[in-house]
This record gives C-alpha cells, structure tokens and sequence, in this order.
C-alpha cells in the first residue's frame, strides 16, 4: 500500500508553472465559462501557490465561489440525494441561510492552492511558514477571507493542524471517496472486478491520451457537460474546449476515453495528478445510452487500474456515494479552512455560524445516509 501522501515540492512546483503560464493574469471566463474570478499566485516558504480572488460575482462555480458551495449548491444537492423528509426542512434551512451569508459577504473569498478543479492536491506541509503566508496574504487582500479548500483527516491531518494553529477555522463542505489501497479493493469487491472485466471486453475502441484530437475536446466538453451541468447542476464548472485543449497540452490533464464503431467519442475522463496523488475532475459520458452500456462502469474502472499501476492514492471527490462504495472507496470528510481574523466581526460571525450549522447538522446528515 503506498505509504506517501503528499505531493513532493519539486513536482508540486513543476505544475503550478504550468498553470500560472495558462491561467495567471488571464480572463477565467475563456477557459471555464460560469467562473469570473482573478488568478493570482502567492509565495508560501519557496514554493508558489495558485490563487483565486472571487469578488461576489453571481453566478460563479462552486468551486471559486463559498456561498455558491454553501447556498445555492448545497440547496440543489438537498432536493437531489437527499431523503424526502429531509428535504423540505433542509431546504427551508438554507434558503434562510442564503440571506445570513449574504449579509456576510462570504464570498469575498480568496481560495489558496486553488486549480480551479473539485479536488485540490496538496504538497507536503514541511518547510511551509503558515504564519508568514497568512501575513503575506492580508497584505496582498485586507478584505477577503482565505480558503483552503479539498482537506481531510485521512491525507491531510497536519495540513489541518498546522492551519488551525495558526488560527484558521474548519467547515465542512462534503464527503468524498478515497482509494488508499486499490489491490485491496480489488480483492474485497466482486462490482470493482467486474468493472476490469468490462474494460477488457468492452465493444468500445479505447482512446489513449496522445490520441485526443481537436473534434476529440469539443466532443469532451459536451460529454462532461451532459453529465456533471445537464444531470447533476449547473453550478459545477462548465469548461470549455479550450480550456481541456489547454490542460492536455500543458499535461495538466491526461485523457482517455471510448468510441464507438463509428469512431464517435462516447465516454471521456480526464485525469488530474502529481505524485503519488490522483484525482478524476474531468468524467462525461453520452447520458442518451442505456446504463447496461456500462460507459460509467468503464471510466471509473480505467482510473482505479490506473490508480493501481502506479500504486497511487486515488481520491474519487464526491457524489455517486453507493457505487464508490461498492468498491472500496473509503468514505472522509472533507473540510475547508477558513481564516478571517483580519476581516470585521459580522463576517466573523457568519463564518462561525456556518462552522456550526455544518458540523453540527451537515455532517452527522452525510454520515448517517453515506451521501
């Protein structure tokens, strides 16, 4: 079982290069359409941070935006999964919640480590000066609050630690999946073996990454967008041909994904790594096939034999909870960590009252129906 859980400075470093030259000082909206914020970097004890600067634009993707994540995604995400007498409660709760957090202008927000992606990968937290980045952080943006978002007590206690110690606070945000020893699950569940076995019978022509052509991206974008904008919600990042041409470039991003006979790309994913550290931001697939086609079933069966190969920590994000668990995903929750001791007490105020709605309500919810 790999043992190594962190993301080594020199490959962490090597990555952000790459996605400051792609993203820094240039207009979001071209890359990832529902997202307008600034990209910036900071300097966190030598090593360089991508930053996002979200000014409370409507209408931003959850993942630049906090009171999209905890408002409007949040309600969404109630009606959807959650169970039926709890949903109108629910619902009622965060509608008022909305107003509070407005009021408390939660999304005056600075994201640290942020890429732009639902899961953020971190590097080891040796040799980084919390204290000295906070300072340089309230000097750069007096008037925001700083996130860092995609933490949990399974990869990142002393993350956690080393953050609250320095006085930022946790909110939880949602549970996710991580698959620390894929041989295992391999093992232990009969559903991930037949996925294998699907991928090795499939009708479907693989597409390696080298492959992807510039039809290949468009198609991708509009498989991703059937998927995580049509079916689930429109508050996730919609990313645009561009911005997946960009990536699989960069190698930011490594694709693959099935075609039919015709040649006609029918299932994409676009995998997210840095060391050891995987990550699946990018899945879509034609949502017009019937599930027995198993186009699902053979993205995320591609990701765990990869996750395998290179005896790497998966972590699957959030959503499609029953079938991650099927196969062995292990079940964390995943925190931000705020810091607002520079900002007025409202603000304050709001962002420990979130803190305590969503620790004290949202996740023994989570917990208890394995959301």
């Amino acid at each position: 079982m790999t043992t190594c859980l962190y993301v080594p400075h020199a490959c962490f470093a090597d990555k952000a290069a790459a996605f400051s030259t792609l993203h820094a000082g240039v207009a979001t909206r071209g890359f990832v359409s529902n997202i307008d914020a600034r990209v910036e970097t900071i300097d966190a004890g030598g090593l360089t941070l991508p930053v996002t600067v979200n000014d409370a634009m409507p209408g931003n993707a959850w993942v630049c935006s906090p009171l999209t994540t905890y408002s409007r995604y949040a309600l969404e995400e109630t009606r959807r999964v959650a169970p039926r007498v709890l949903a109108a409660p629910l619902g009622g709760m965060i509608g008022l919640a909305d107003r509070w957090l407005r009021r408390g202008e939660l999304d005056s927000a600075v994201s640290l480590n942020n890429w732009l992606l639902s899961t953020n990968l971190y590097p080891a937290a040796d040799g980084i000066d919390f204290g000295t980045l906070i300072a340089s952080c309230v000097a750069c943006w007096p008037r925001h609050a700083f996130w860092f978002r995609s933490l949990n007590f399974a990869q990142h206690a002393d993350w956690l630690q080393a953050l609250m110690a320095v006085g930022f606070e946790l909110i939880p945000t949602r549970q996710v999946y991580l698959f620390r020893d894929v041989k295992q699950s391999i093992t232990k569940h009969q559903n991930l073996r037949r996925d294998l076995q699907l991928l090795r019978t499939t009708p479907l022509t693989p597409v390696a990454h080298d492959a992807f052509t510039d039809a290949d991206f468009v198609r991708s974008e509009a498989l991703y967008a059937q998927l995580y904008l049509d079916k689930y919600s429109r508050l996730n990042p919609s990313y645009t041909p561009a911005f997946l041409k960009a990536w699989h470039r960069a190698g930011l991003l490594e694709f693959a994904g099935f075609r039919d006979d015709t040649g006609e790309l029918r299932a994409v994913v676009g995998m997210f790594g840095q060391g050891s550290l995987l990550s699946a931001p990018i899945v879509g697939y034609d949502t017009s096939w019937p599930p027995s086609a198993g186009l699902y079933r053979l993205l995320m069966a591609h990701v765990l034999k990869t996750t395998l190969e290179r005896d790497a920590i998966l972590n699957l994000s959030a959503g499609a909870a029953h079938f991650k668990r099927l196969r062995g995903g292990e079940p964390a929750i995943e925190y931000s960590a705020v810091f607002s001791r520079h900002l007025p007490i409202a603000t304050r105020r709001t962002l420990r009252g979130l803190q305590m709605l969503t620790t004290k309500l949202g996740v023994p919810i989570m917990r208890r129906f394995q959301l």
